[in-house]
């Protein structure tokens, strides 16, 4: 059906000034009606809800798309962070998850490349108050949803997401379907929702490269916030991707390392024949104990070298010391969280992002917890020192920030140059 005005006019009366004759004139007004289209409905020249967000609860949150449309499961949780949302998008450990950003704007800055955390985004949708109808920034290149839409990820915004938070503070974290789908009943949805789960899967094996490369690149040096406490030394690491992020690799080779990066399913044995100086056990996505495979690699390597874990790593390394991690209620997503530095009694605001934790009753003798995170008081870093190991739960490496925990690198090479000055 050809498109189709709907006119209609309207008389307005007037005196001109110093004038008591009045005078008439006529406005005509029409609105185009697209093909398709019923006389006299007139598509809105705004945006309406056409997406839905079904939570295993039976909470039904009506929103508008954004980005890939079609139907997508995963679990709910909310990052704090003010900034930084590409380098969430691109984060591996976000795979098989819907992140809620707090942050009520979202989309202001656009997004660039240099600000990639991975090669692509592993999380399965974006959740937000308000969309930026505009970008800027001097790097972008580009608006977020078109981003979105290019990498094949779902978002919806225009939703209650202070509403949402408290729900998951309250129930924890909950599985929920994306849907732009109109064919789809919510109770279809509801019913997917209730019959998928996250807990038990090996998400890192997904995540993970295939095969082993070398790392050269560094911090950019306009970026480069710490360069004081790096000597000249080189050392030569490996480092386990479970799931890493670029900044990890970025910082270490600001310290001087040599880095090789190798799949999760690399053989322990093969590590060692490359006589590193040490290893690096990075983040990753999803519950450690769904990956029995990591933490028999990681049984087999320390001891004979420093190793260095980071969240997933460090959750890897208490098992694989005979501790216990547990799936915590909600998790810590966010670049706002305090955590206590035992050793030393000051306290770094740190980057988080897990929803699994190491027990520390369950540790054996000798292991220390070196970190505490003040808002829970769960376990946030540890250390033996008999076998040369350290770990965080959270990112040091921290981008866009905050940047408090950066010297935990300048500690890992201290560690190899010990053991290495030693043998």
């Amino acid at each position: 059906m050809a498109a189709k005005g709907l006119g209609f006019h309207t008389i307005c009366i007037a005196a001109p000034p110093k004038s008591s004759k009045p005078r008439h004139f006529m406005v005509n007004c029409s609105v185009r009606l697209s093909s398709g289209t019923s006389a006299g409905v007139v598509e809105r020249p705004w945006k309406v809800a056409d997406a839905r967000l079904v939570l295993e609860d039976g909470s039904i949150w009506r929103a508008k798309s954004f980005g890939a449309t079609g139907t997508q499961v995963g679990e709910v949780v909310f990052n704090t962070s003010l900034t930084g949302y590409q380098e969430i998008l691109t984060d591996p450990s976000y795979a098989g998850q819907f992140v809620l950003m707090t942050n009520p704007h979202i989309g202001n800055t656009g997004v660039n490349f240099d600000d990639e955390e991975s090669r692509q985004c592993f999380l399965g949708g974006l959740v937000i108050r308000s969309l930026s109808i505009s970008t800027s920034n001097w790097r972008c290149t580009k608006p977020l949803g078109d981003y979105l839409a290019e990498r094949n990820v779902m978002g919806i915004y225009d939703v209650d997401t202070r509403a949402i938070t408290r729900r998951l503070r309250e129930d924890g974290s909950l599985i929920g379907v994306l849907s732009t789908e109109r064919s789809k009943t919510d109770e279809e949805l509801l019913e997917m929702s209730r019959t998928w789960d996250i807990v038990g899967i090996d998400l890192i094996s997904g995540v993970s490269c295939k095969a082993p490369y070398e790392w050269v690149d560094r911090t950019d040096s306009g970026w480069d916030f710490n360069s004081d406490g790096q000597s000249g030394e080189s050392f030569r690491v490996v480092a386990y991707d479970f799931g890493i992020k670029q900044n990890i690799l970025r910082r270490l080779a600001s310290y001087g390392c040599k880095i090789t990066v190798v799949p999760s399913t690399w053989p322990a044995s093969e590590t060692l024949k490359m006589n590193p100086d040490g290893v690096i056990f990075s983040n990753g996505p999803g519950d450690p104990s769904a990956v029995p495979y990591a933490v028999e690699t990681v049984k087999e390597i320390i001891g004979k070298v420093p190793v260095f874990g980071i969240c997933m790593g460090h959750q890897l390394l208490g098992q694989a010391l005979g501790g216990k991690t547990f799936k915590m209620k909600f998790g810590h997503h966010g670049g706002n969280h305090p955590v206590r530095n035992i050793r030393n009694g000051s306290v770094e605001i740190s980057s988080q992002n897990h929803n699994y934790a190491v027990d520390p009753a369950t540790l054996p003798e000798g292991v220390e917890v070196t970190h505490i995170n003040l808002n829970d008081g769960s376990c946030a870093g540890l250390a033996f020192p008999a076998m040369n190991i350290m770990s965080l739960q959270y990112h040091p490496e921290a981008s866009p920030g905050p940047h408090d925990s950066d010297s935990v690198f300048g500690e890992f090479i201290h560690l190899m140059r010990q053991v290495k000055g030693s043998s």
